[in-house]
């Protein structure tokens, strides 16, 4: 008991004296632990900033329903460089596929064809003097509501009548609708879209899971009248939502619906892809764990000069203080006195660092929250652990050496000592 109460109070002997140092030496203080300060400062940023972001993006994904499948001439995902030229040269999917989706795959509930425009043309849509360039211009049917891809915030959605009649209608997206109409009534109105008039039927509210920064520039028309837009588009999304609970069914019958369609013989991989919101979560999960990686290594290089600093000026102050050293192991100090009070001492700059370093990565964090409005940023405790362990591991492994070169001072050699 009397041991331990002894060792407590050389513990809180070194902290009020590495605290007088501080107060003393504010700048040389500073300095020593500044890589410190910037590597927890990175932890945390960085880490907050992956964590909002993660939270955001994975809320995109999953926004696609958990029983939606989404059906394209290569995997829909997140991955390292670029796609392959067999991947590439695939023939696109095709609306006759989504209907032979519909009509053999007993566990899907909805397929809806999304066809995209010409991507060598720059779309552009038109009211008035107001104009957007670079719209997300697509071709669907009604089914693309039903399966939760559109939630409307004036007006409604095209019927199926509308499309099997190539009626020229359209439904935008909110941030189309702000720029076009400046919070006028757009229902009803005639827009321009690559010079052909439309009629505004409907304005679909933003996805309420969107990329930070993102637009909803959607302008989307009836399928039908789409292929009247765009003669020669081709390529094809199909958005499949499956029955509940029969996901993984779902994902084999169209696997083999799509093969026959497509003339896949039996030995041959999938000339298509089939991704679901787990899968694409899995894909960026899989890249973010990259980046925390190099963040990691980042940070690392940062908490080595500090850590050096740290080193340095610990064996100064033992320099400095050879003579106290030598009184104190003369009147009975033991080595392993020595070694706590030194590792103290260089543990309470580290963590004084390490506050500063959390200090450094808060304001980051609220600093992309600012810039990113529709960031969640958010500093998570894992990261705040973090940074604090390191900075005091940090102390303690670069402390370790002056420490123990101060507990193996001859005291009569370090009473002589000038």
């Amino acid at each position: 008991m009397k041991r331990r109460s002894h060792n407590l109070m050389l513990i809180l002997a070194g902290v009020r004296r590495a605290l007088n140092t501080i107060r003393q030496h504010k700048l040389r203080s500073f300095l020593t632990v500044l890589g410190v300060i910037i590597g927890t400062g990175t932890i945390i940023g960085v880490g907050s900033i992956l964590t909002g972001f993660d939270g955001a993006v994975t809320g995109v994904i999953r926004s696609l329903g958990t029983e939606t499948i989404i059906a394209f001439k290569f995997p829909i995902g997140i991955q390292f460089g670029r796609r392959s030229r067999e991947e590439l040269q695939r023939k696109p999917l095709t609306y006759e596929d989504a209907m032979a989706i519909m009509e053999r795959c007993r566990s899907v509930e909805v397929v809806s064809p999304y066809l995209f425009p010409n991507w060598n043309v720059m779309h552009r849509v038109r009211y008035k003097n107001n104009e957007v360039l670079q719209i997300d211009l697509g071709g669907t049917d009604e089914k693309y509501a039903q399966g939760g891809q559109a939630e409307m915030m004036a007006g409604r959605f095209f019927t199926d009548f509308e499309n099997l009649r190539r009626v020229p209608v359209a439904v935008i997206g909110e941030d189309i609708y702000k720029s076009l109409f400046s919070g006028l009534n757009a229902v009803g109105k005639q827009i321009q879209v690559d010079g052909h008039s439309y009629e505004v039927i409907g304005v679909m509210k933003r996805p309420a899971n969107s990329f930070p920064g993102q637009q909803d520039n959607r302008v989307l028309l009836p399928y039908h009248t789409m292929r009247k837009l765009e003669p020669g588009a081709v390529e094809h999304m199909l958005i499949i939502v499956a029955r509940p609970g029969m996901l993984a069914q779902a994902i084999e019958e169209v696997r083999g619906v799509l093969r026959q369609q497509r003339r896949v013989k039996w030995n041959e991989p999938d000339n298509f892809g089939l991704s679901t919101a787990d899968q694409m979560v899995e894909q960026f999960r899989q890249v973010t764990s990259v980046t925390a990686l190099v963040m990691v290594v980042l940070s690392s290089i940062g908490l080595l000069v500090g850590g050096i600093g740290v080193m340095n000026i610990m064996l100064v102050s033992v320099t400095e203080r050879t003579r106290e050293i030598g009184v104190r192991k003369a009147i009975g100090a033991r080595k392993f006195d020595i070694i706590v009070q030194f590792l103290t001492e260089a543990v309470v700059l580290t963590f004084a660092g390490g506050l500063l370093g959390m200090t450094l990565g808060w304001v980051i964090s609220k600093a992309a929250r600012f810039a990113f409005p529709s960031l969640p940023t958010s500093v998570p405790l894992w990261a705040a652990a973090l940074g604090v362990a390191v900075s005091v591991g940090v102390g303690l492994f670069f402390g370790l050496w002056p420490a123990t070169k101060a507990a193996r001072l001859d005291p009569v050699e370090a009473l002589r000592y000038e």
